[in-house]
């Protein structure tokens, strides 16, 4: 591989890295906070298995940066407490704030849709690194999807109350899913490759499935709009800032703690 695809590679593996890792900490924010102790440890369960997700797309990336560098890179503490705002990539959904339980399920329910549908096809990259850890994660990325979708037709098929919140959960989030599905001169070199999925390609079907879970928790699909891009190019959110903030803060404050 050339330089410069491991330069590709090595931003590829950051968008990965810091989707999970962003969107885990969100859900670990529900610790304690959850309707029912039993959902606070699923929640924090599903916060686990993104961390250890990004851990793994971190380190990789850590490996290729001292790739390039000829030495050695950053680990993944560095990478996730080191860095600023605008260094990260991961997806805007991802770092919306948690709102109400409706809305912490919508924004997993389509997330989860997407990251099932899209490590499906990374599990075959030609990349064995990434591959491999695709694999690993798909098991628990199919407990997500079931989790998610089930707590939709729960909410949506409940109570009058339940199903306007589960609905302007859905509406709230809508115009940030589109991000999911676009690309740039980097992912798109890195599909030429046959490294990374294609991910336009993957939206009718994720179109499909989340439109049959919502006909079944009589809930509507969201009214069409502009999508709200720019998390991969370093352009967030002000949420992004004040959830770093706080993850970051130990890192930060006395730099090389251990214990």
């Amino acid at each position: 591989m050339t330089a410069i695809g491991k330069d590709d590679l090595f931003e590829y593996a950051l968008r990965l890295g810091d989707t999970s890792l962003v969107l885990g900490h969100r859900l670990s924010e529900w610790c304690g906070h959850a309707p029912e102790m039993e959902l606070d440890v699923a929640m924090s369960n599903l916060g686990l298995d993104l961390i250890g997700q990004s851990r793994l797309f971190l380190t990789y990336a850590g490996e290729i940066e001292g790739q390039i560098a000829g030495g050695r890179g950053r680990d993944e503490d560095a990478l996730a407490y080191l860095r600023d705002v605008l260094d990260y990539r991961n997806f805007l959904l991802v770092e919306q704030p948690n709102g109400d339980w409706a809305a912490t399920i919508a924004r997993q329910f389509y997330f989860s849709t997407f990251q099932q549908l899209y490590f499906e096809k990374l599990a075959a990259s030609a990349d064995e690194q990434l591959a491999a850890i695709a694999r690993k994660a798909l098991p628990e990325i199919a407990y997500h999807v079931r989790f998610a979708s089930e707590w939709v037709v729960r909410l949506g098929d409940g109570t009058e109350e339940s199903k306007r919140r589960m609905q302007e959960g859905l509406n709230q989030l809508w115009r940030f899913t589109g991000e999911m599905f676009e690309s740039d001169d980097v992912e798109d070199r890195l599909t030429a490759a046959n490294i990374a999925p294609d991910a336009a390609a993957l939206r009718p079907l994720w179109q499909e499935r989340i439109e049959r879970v919502l006909s079944e928790a009589t809930l509507d699909v969201p009214a069409p709009h502009r999508p709200v891009v720019g998390g991969r190019k370093g352009h967030h959110t002000e949420h992004l800032g004040y959830l770093l903030a706080e993850m970051q803060f130990l890192q930060r404050a006395y730099p090389g703690a251990t214990w």
